[in-house]
């Protein structure tokens, strides 16, 4: 017990020491006061003993552990001393009186230990009282920030003013940005780094640095660290806590306006869409009524007969082509609602034909009919439409005078089209993602223009009508591509049907 006593001392700052000396002093003085008092007044050893252990009670209340151990030592020789027999001596005759002093000395130092823990708890609670008040602190001041404000060094400094740690620093995977504020000493980015990388909280004790990898969603999404925070082991958590919520927060917000901004986007589209819509089409319009009047209003020589049909082809074609532009970009915006209607997929098909061969001219557009009959139930525009996108991928990706060849079969319970063309191969890692929105591919996207729409409106009306559309995979590199859209045959959408039922 007393070299635990000597231990703690020995612990103890030199601030502490002049402390538990001072109260030492005090202590003793008061019980060499009350040993001469009572002596004086003849008092008993239980009387005598009462009145001292009061003292080292009070003592304790008020003092520490080492002040309070050597008050009662003291008392316990005053004790002895002079009021138990022999007197003026330290030798103790009678067990009972040997069992007072050795309980009054522990009940002393019981009193005390219970004491130094009170202490200890209060403590304790006051230091976790500021740590939640500097929380409470930090947390309006970054609430009190706008969500848009960047992960950087804004959003950083509060965390290190509050707690007043030397630095603070934040990886953020999503951006792979790295900021710091205040001075580091001990290479904080190096640590905050490197914790991200090993997916694992770090502490290095002889450094100060804390780093703790920030987590949402079973993910992790980045790390944060600080140096020279006070207590290091439960402030580190709770600021990871508050800036994984704050980082969410603002990436929510950067979604949410990202949504809005589509929102608004996809409106103005629509404005223009039907803007682009009226304008294309009045001038198409006046364009080949002018050239029908020219023919009908006299007999024309054969070159301004020729010039004059020209006119009425070209403009057709473009009213064509405006057409299906508009079409295309309604039916990304919109749900695709077929009107069925039973129609043979091979003249369709060979009036798409007919369309490329005269527009490509450099591309040998041909079919391969496979079968006799191809009835299908789609609506014949959408179809056409989406047999033309496929034609004319094929026609802009392959290469001049290679064949574009368009083949017919019946399947089991529906009609498959298949577009192949010889050039361009599609590389592996873009074959799932053409069909998605907007989506092109690298080399596409330096040769020839496009919107990333032609391939996923196309799924979408093959979808629609309860087929599908493919990009088959068994065909070498140097081979080109080809795409293949199945229609559901009659029978086929009746078993359909009856099996959804």
């Amino acid at each position: 017990m007393f070299d635990g006593a000597i231990s703690h001392l020995r612990g103890l700052s030199v601030a502490s020491v002049r402390r538990s000396a001072q109260r030492i002093v005090a202590g003793s003085l008061a019980i060499a006061l009350l040993t001469v008092v009572c002596y004086r007044l003849h008092f008993n050893v239980a009387t005598t003993s009462f009145v001292f252990l009061l003292v080292v009670v009070t003592q304790s209340l008020t003092a520490d552990f080492v002040s309070s151990a050597a008050v009662s030592l003291l008392a316990v020789a005053c004790l002895d001393c002079f009021f138990t027999d022999p007197l003026f001596s330290f030798n103790v005759t009678d067990p009972l009186d040997a069992l007072a002093l050795v309980s009054f000395l522990v009940t002393a130092l019981v009193i005390t230990r219970f004491v130094s823990k009170a202490r200890q708890e209060a403590r304790a609670t006051q230091l976790q009282h500021r740590r939640l008040s500097a929380l409470y602190k930090l947390a309006q001041q970054l609430l009190a920030m706008e969500p848009e404000v960047s992960m950087g060094k804004k959003f950083l400094e509060p965390f290190r003013a509050v707690f007043d740690a030397k630095a603070a620093c934040l990886y953020d995977a999503g951006t792979g940005e790295l900021h710091q504020v205040g001075d580091s000493l001990k290479d904080l980015e190096g640590h905050t780094r490197e914790a991200y990388i090993a997916g694992h909280d770090a502490d290095d004790v002889a450094s100060g640095i804390s780093v703790r990898c920030l987590r949402a969603a079973g993910r992790t999404t980045g790390a944060i660290g600080f140096e020279g925070l006070a207590n290091p082991e439960p402030e580190a958590g709770a600021l990871t806590a508050l800036a994984a919520t704050l980082l969410e927060r603002t990436r929510a917000f950067r979604r949410a306006s990202y949504a809005a901004a589509t929102a608004q986007t996809e409106s103005y589209r629509s404005a223009i869409l039907d803007a682009l819509a009226h304008e294309f089409k009045n001038p198409l319009a006046t364009i080949l009524a002018a050239a029908g009047g020219l023919r009908e209003a006299g007999p024309l020589r054969p070159e301004q007969e020729e010039m004059a049909e020209m006119v009425e082809t070209e403009a057709a074609q473009l009213g064509y082509l405006t057409s299906r532009l508009l079409r295309v970009a309604r039916l990304d915006r919109e749900e695709v609602k077929p009107r069925l209607e039973l129609i043979d997929m091979m003249s369709v098909v060979s009036r798409t034909i007919q369309a490329y061969s005269r527009q490509s001219s450099d591309r040998q557009v041909s079919l391969v009919q496979g079968c006799e009959s191809a009835e299908v139930v789609a609506d014949p525009e959408l179809l056409r439409l989406a047999v033309s996108q496929l034609v004319d991928n094929a026609c802009k990706y392959s290469h001049p005078d290679s064949p574009v060849v368009l083949s017919i079969e019946r399947q089991p319970h529906s009609i498959a089209v298949r577009v192949s063309n010889r050039g361009r191969s599609i590389p592996p890692h873009e074959k799932d993602q053409i069909f998605e929105r907007f989506q092109r591919g690298d080399e596409a996207r330096q040769l020839v223009p496009g919107s990333g729409l032609g391939l996923y409106v196309a799924r979408k009306i093959a979808i629609a009508h309860g087929g599908s559309l493919d990009l088959e995979t068994d065909k070498a590199p140097e081979e080109g591509a080809t795409f293949r859209l199945t229609i559901p045959t009659p029978e086929g959408e009746f078993e359909h049907v009856a099996a959804a039922v």
